[in-house]
């Protein structure tokens, strides 16, 4: 069985979901936040000392490993049988590549640096704002483009690169940078679509049942790293 440690809002929630969807046996351990960082609680788990969410502990194997994109490639390859990835022969496997990949390398990568400059007291005209806004903002136009064309990001298979893909443009704006979804309308489609699947509300229900999920177009007022983590009730329902 697949043991997911899951930091409550946090990328963890990609895990939840992807086991949901295979209708795969797990158990969850769940961690708090401390009160924005991780835990003492999570860099005590056994091989993880770095306090990473989301880690997962195969019970069967004894398999202990961390980081999203290689923990979903365990999980699909090696438990099933391929499920939610698309094969070398199908006509958009170079697409479902570059999306699953695009999550982490680039979407993530982009809210995670516009974060820290967000929250660098740097002038709004220093260039390393510009720089930040600018590469988070292209980086969301091309995906609402394809989204526009595409019902999902790989083509018209929903696939893992919409599972790894959704965290970024959802959950990760609580801690910032609070950008509006409202230019993105085929983003926005998409989420309907991805917030409607009953796997994605069970595992959100199971990961984080008291928060409040951020779906629409609007992000909170504030980010947690403003308000003290998740001592305030921004994120809450």
């Amino acid at each position: 069985m697949i043991v997911i440690h899951h930091l409550g809002i946090s990328q963890a929630e990609r895990i939840i979901w992807l086991c949901e969807e295979l209708s795969m046996p797990y158990e969850i351990v769940n961690h708090t936040r401390d009160p924005v960082t991780s835990p003492q609680s999570l860099k005590s788990v056994p091989g993880n000392g770095l306090g990473k969410s989301p880690f997962v502990h195969d019970t069967e194997t004894g398999v202990n490993l961390s980081e999203s994109l290689a923990i979903s490639d365990y999980i699909i390859y090696k438990y099933a049988g391929g499920k939610l990835a698309l094969k070398a022969n199908d006509p958009h496997f170079a697409d479902y590549l570059y999306w699953y990949h695009f999550s982490n390398s680039t979407m993530q990568a982009n809210f995670v640096t516009s974060m820290f400059v967000n929250n660098s007291g740097l002038a709004p005209d220093h260039p390393m704002q510009h720089f930040a806004d600018q590469r988070l903002e292209a980086g969301l136009q091309l995906m609402d483009e394809r989204l526009k064309e595409n019902k999902w990001l790989a083509g018209e298979d929903f696939t893992a690169a919409d599972v790894m893909s959704v965290f970024s443009v959802t959950t990760q704006r609580y801690f910032g940078p609070q950008v509006s979804l409202a230019p993105y309308q085929g983003i926005l489609r998409w989420l309907k679509d991805c917030s409607e699947r009953p796997a994605y509300q069970q595992a959100m229900q199971k990961g984080d049942p008291k928060m409040k999920l951020l779906l629409g177009a609007e992000p909170p007022a504030q980010s947690l790293l403003a308000v003290g983590g998740v001592t305030s009730d921004i994120w809450k329902k």
